[in-house]
Parts: C-alpha cells; structure tokens; sequence
C-alpha cells in the first residue's frame, strides 16, 4: 500500500459510574489520564486526524475543561452517544477525514499502550483490513445463572458456619457451566480497520448491543485478526485499575508528588 493514514477515534462519553468519579481527568504522571490516553497518537506519523467524542449532556463542561490540551494536539471534539459506545463511534466516523484509509477506535481509559504495540498493529493493518490486540485468558472461566441467590433464614448449613451476622455474606449466582479457555482471548483496543470496511460495518441495521467494533465487522462476514496485545494496556475501570495502572508506568499520584508538580 503506497499511502497509510490513520484517522483515531476515541470514544469518551461513558459514565464512569464503576469508578465512581471523573475517571478521565484523573491525575496521571501530572497530565489527565484522558490527555495521556491521546498522547499515545499525537506522534505517530501514520496518524493523520484524531477524534474525541465527548458526554453530549455535559459537552460544553468537557470542552471548558480538556479542549484547550486537546485544542494543542490538533483533536477535534465532537458529540459522543448518550448510550452505547457504538453511538459515539458512529457519531465520530461523520468527520472522519477522506483522506485517512484506516480508522483506529482506542478506549479513552486505555493509556498505557505502549509504542511497540502501536507499531504492531499498524504494521498489521498494512496487509489486514481488521486487526484487533488481544492477551490470552488464563483465568477459569464459568457462565453462571442470572438470578441471585442468597441464604434464607432457615439455611441451616448457613447459620451454623457464618451466625446470625453472617447471612448476607451468602450471596452468589450458581455456576451453569465451566467455559474452555482453549483459543479464547481478552481483547483490547486500538482496534484498526480499513475506513471502507469499518463505514459498512457501521451502516448496519443492527448495532444495538456490540460491545466492541470488530463484532460489527465479523456481522458482515469480513475476517477479523487477533494480534498480541499486552498487560499494560489495560482498561481503568476501577480506582483499584488507576493504583495498578500508575505502578506499571511508574506514575505517582499527585498526591504523592510536590505541590509544584500537580496540576
């Protein structure tokens, strides 16, 4: 392919409500974790535009607050979805400069891509038209019930290990089934296809439910390529993922640093 050029979209209208706070203006290293999130980008040379989709609801407040640091790095700020991730990816794709033949979506709260991942994965989409990083799972893995069970008051077996006091700690989904882990992998992001494909993919009927943009293009039939992903490049979902998060990069909190050095 004579010309490479990768328009990003980073999807960052999500609620946050599992941290518990603004979880993308969360010190890290002294930046937001958002603006470091987009300085994964900023100097790569394939990449040709980069797009934030901000909280529709609150978009005027995300502008007051990042566009400036934003503004600096050339990112454009468009509209996110007020529901599903898919929303603010469509809503992005709309600006998508022409010129770009592959479109990249990376999670917002993902900052700790490294460049050697990056490097990968381009040089994937160089000869694959979807390419997506995973890590293999390790971990057993069970599909559970629905319903929530929990000890009754005549739960003898109960009563006698855990008390009185303990009766609400009985409580659990039973297990259905153990799922093999054989070929199944976790998936991350930056996922990058050609901007044709991933356009098709999003000109869908049904894309209520994806959860990531590769089971649009695998809806189509297309095929998709897992490449190696990496530990580091895990997903803040948690403030226990920010603690985990700033000790693999060596990022201290602010308040762990001198005043000067906040900001």
């Amino acid at each position: 392919m004579s010309e490479f050029r990768v328009a990003v979209i980073i999807p960052a209208a999500g609620q946050g409500t599992r941290f518990g706070a603004d979880k993308l203006g969360q010190d890290l290293g002294g930046r937001p974790l958002l603006l470091r999130t987009v300085e994964l980008f900023t100097k790569r040379e394939e990449v040709g535009a980069i797009i934030v989709a901000a909280p529709p609801e609150s978009f005027d407040d995300f502008r007051l607050r990042y566009g400036a640091q934003l503004g600096f790095h050339g990112v454009l700020i468009v509209a996110g979805g007020r529901t599903e991730r898919w929303e603010s990816v469509r809503n992005a794709l709309a600006v998508v400069p022409a010129e770009c033949t592959h479109i990249a979506v990376h999670d917002a709260a993902r900052p700790g891509a490294s460049a050697a991942l990056l490097t990968r994965i381009f040089d994937a989409a160089r000869v694959a038209d979807a390419v997506i990083p995973g890590e293999p799972v390790s971990a057993t893995l069970k599909r559970v019930t629905e319903e929530t069970f929990q000890a009754t008051e005549d739960d003898a077996v109960a009563d006698a290990i855990l008390g009185e006091a303990g009766k609400d700690a009985v409580r659990g989904r039973r297990v259905e089934a153990t799922i093999s882990r054989t070929r199944v992998v976790a998936i991350q992001t930056p996922q990058i296809f050609a901007a044709a494909l991933l356009r098709r993919a999003y000109a869908q009927e049904n894309l209520a439910g994806a959860t990531d943009d590769a089971m649009l293009v695998e809806q189509l039939g297309e095929p998709v390529l897992v490449v190696d992903g990496e530990p580091r490049n895990m997903k803040v979902t948690t403030t226990a993922d920010l603690a985990i998060l700033r000790a693999i990069l060596g990022h201290r909190s602010a308040e762990e640093r001198p005043a000067h050095k906040r900001f």
